[in-house]
C-alpha cells in the first residue's frame, strides 16, 4: 500500500546516479540541467509507479526534495573531499540499490531495499580510510 509505494519510489528517486551527480553539479557549478532532466524522468516514472503502488509514490517528493537540496547545499562545503572515484562508487552503489528495487518489481521478490540504504555510506567510509592509509 502506501508505505511500499513511498519507500520504493523514495529509494528509486534518491539513490540513482542522476540524483547524486545532478545535485553535486548544481551545487558546485550552478548547473541544474541534470536535475531538471531527472525531474522529468522521475515524474513520468512516478505516474506509472502510482498506478501500481498507490498514492505513497507522490508523497516521496518530500524526502527526495530534501535529499537533493541537502546535497546541493553541502556540495560547496565538501568539494575538497570529492574525488572522481568517490562519485563513481556512490553511483555504483546507487545503481545496485535500483537493481534490487527492479528485481522486487519484476519478479515479486522481497529484497528489503530499505535495509540496504546504509550501503550508500560505504564508499564514503572507504575514502576516509584511504586518506589515513
Amino acid at each position: 500500500g502506501f508505505v511500499e509505494g513511498f519507500v520504493n519510489s523514495s529509494l528509486l528517486f534518491c539513490v540513482g546516479a542522476m540524483a547524486i551527480i545532478g545535485s553535486l553539479r548544481d551545487g558546485l557549478n550552478g548547473d541544474p540541467s541534470m536535475l531538471i532532466a531527472k525531474g522529468v524522468i522521475d515524474g513520468v516514472v512516478a505516474i506509472f509507479f502510482a498506478s501500481t503502488l498507490g498514492i505513497g509514490v507522490f508523497f516521496s517528493v518530500i524526502p527526495v526534495g530534501i535529499y537533493q537540496v541537502i546535497i546541493t547545499i553541502a556540495a560547496g562545503f565538501i568539494e575538497q573531499f570529492l574525488s572522481g572515484r568517490l562519485i563513481l562508487n556512490l553511483s555504483f552503489v546507487g545503481s545496485i540499490l535500483i537493481f534490487a528495487i527492479g528485481i522486487n518489481m519484476i519478479f515479486g521478490k522481497k529484497i528489503k531495499t530499505g535495509n540496504l540504504l546504509p550501503a550508500i555510506f560505504v564508499p564514503i567510509a572507504y575514502e576516509v580510510i584511504l586518506c589515513f592509509i
